[in-house]
């Protein structure tokens, strides 16, 4: 092994938000080496966000195809994967090859390694038989993996995760789903709308079981309405897998049948294997714990999914933005995660920002609850078929605020923007109640919700 690289920064992992630390801090001047065993960009480039966003935008092209009939005329809709999985391949992630995000990280002056890090010491990292010494510190930002439950006779097949999924050249006739959170259920309804019989199992009691019910209720029927069945309340116990394809039982005795397996049950941290016990934190853990400045202990910062407030990419830049200012003695403010929003990309899409009702008044607040359906507002109306969806408002009585929200619609996540402000700023409802909202418009619906307070 040759002599330690005195170096400012190591950034172990390149996803998201270890690629904007890792680039940021090298166009600051400092000396950084970023390393990263798979490929630079991570996740959500090649394997989430951006490709299955591509996936659900030709999802819904068919399905607003197949609304034209009793609307526009007729039409008649041949689904065809071939062009999906090109774009897919094409456009999105360059055959899975990182070159561009590499040569964008150099090109920014910073020093890119391929490989699997391990953390020796404070301040130390070795990948192979190089070793450096950061001045400043190590950015941990390894990432999440898929979570592959314990299930008998699981192990060695060749199920799917969302990354095979993604790369699918051509899709089966049958899928089985285990999951029902968002990932399970974007797939789920993408590929059934490309002709998979799709069935998905949830072991909790409704879908999207972090949400609020009524977006379990709104997701569970669109789901249906696209012909997949959703089985709640039940898990799988034991899996065979055959030349014939899948056959899973499950707790409730009755068994399944199909093409393909697609386990989407979750996400952990990678923390294993990285040598945190050399700087005092447990590799064990489920996350990294941080304070407002992204610091889990002295010279060491964590941004991203490691950190578990949120397997988001919108979540790993803002942290990566904390984590910067502090290394270079920036100030400004720390992390505050009150409003942290998300979406769930179904059609109609889920948006929600900050508490649901439950989480509320698990914390002791005054709840007052808005509420309007979307098919009865203004441009629901003109909108016709595709325009399922409500606007929930989670507020604190007491203080005359919103505290969380949810948006579900043809444009629930462009929607939730207005809301996001309103609970980030601490908006007073009196002030949201008083705002003009323009008609026809979506987010119209907002006004109503607050008018039913």
């Amino acid at each position: 092994m040759g002599e330690a690289q005195q170096v400012d920064v190591v950034v172990v992992g390149l996803g998201v938000g270890g690629e904007e630390v890792a680039g940021r801090l090298a166009q600051a001047g400092l000396s950084v080496v970023g390393v990263e065993h798979t490929l630079v960009g991570g996740e959500c480039p090649y394997w989430g966000c951006i490709p299955t966003k591509m996936m659900i935008r030709a999802g819904n092209a068919l399905a607003e195809a197949r609304r034209i009939p009793g609307l526009a005329g007729a039409a008649q809709v041949q689904p065809d994967w071939a062009p999906v999985a090109r774009r897919i391949r094409e456009q999105a992630t360059d055959t899975w090859d990182d070159k561009v995000a590499v040569d964008r990280f150099t090109g920014h002056g910073g020093q890119f390694v391929r490989g699997r890090a391990t953390v020796t010491g404070p301040g130390r990292v070795r990948v192979g038989e190089q070793e450096w010494v950061a001045g400043r510190g190590i950015v941990v930002a390894t990432g999440t993996t898929a979570v592959i439950p314990p299930i008998d006779g699981l192990a060695g097949t060749p199920y799917w995760t969302n990354r095979e999924a993604v790369e699918a050249e051509t899709l089966p006739e049958t899928l089985l789903v285990l999951g029902g959170g968002a990932i399970g259920l974007e797939l789920a309804q993408v590929m059934a709308r490309f002709g998979v019989q799709v069935t998905v199992v949830e072991g909790s009691d409704r879908l999207l079981a972090m949400e609020e019910p009524e977006s379990s209720e709104t997701a569970a029927a669109a789901l249906a309405a696209d012909g997949v069945k959703t089985l709640t309340g039940v898990r799988a116990e034991h899996v065979t897998q055959a030349e014939g394809g899948f056959t899973v039982r499950l707790s409730d005795g009755s068994t399944l049948t199909g093409e393909r397996l697609l386990v989407a049950t979750g996400r952990a941290a990678r923390l294993a294997g990285l040598g945190l016990e050399t700087i005092g934190l447990d590799p064990s853990a489920r996350f990294l714990t941080t304070d407002d400045r992204m610091r889990v202990a002295e010279g060491v910062w964590a941004v991203g999914d490691v950190t578990g407030n949120g397997a988001f990419t919108h979540m790993a830049m803002y942290e990566a933005d904390v984590a910067v200012r502090d290394i270079l003695g920036q100030g400004g403010p720390g992390a505050d995660y009150h409003a942290k929003p998300r979406v769930t990309f179904t059609d109609p899409e889920i948006g929600a920002v900050g508490l649901t009702e439950r989480q509320a008044r698990d914390q002791g607040l005054d709840v007052q609850i808005g509420f309007s359906s979307l098919p009865s507002s203004s441009r629901g109306f003109v909108h016709g078929p595709g325009n399922e969806g409500f606007i929930k408002l989670v507020v604190d009585r007491s203080r005359g605020v919103l505290v969380g929200a949810t948006s579900a619609g043809p444009s629930g996540g462009e929607m939730l923007g207005a809301l996001s402000v309103a609970v980030k700023a601490e908006v007073p409802v009196a002030t949201l109640q008083a705002t003009i909202w323009a008609y026809p418009t979506f987010h119209r619906a907002i006004g109503d919700a607050l008018r039913s307070l």
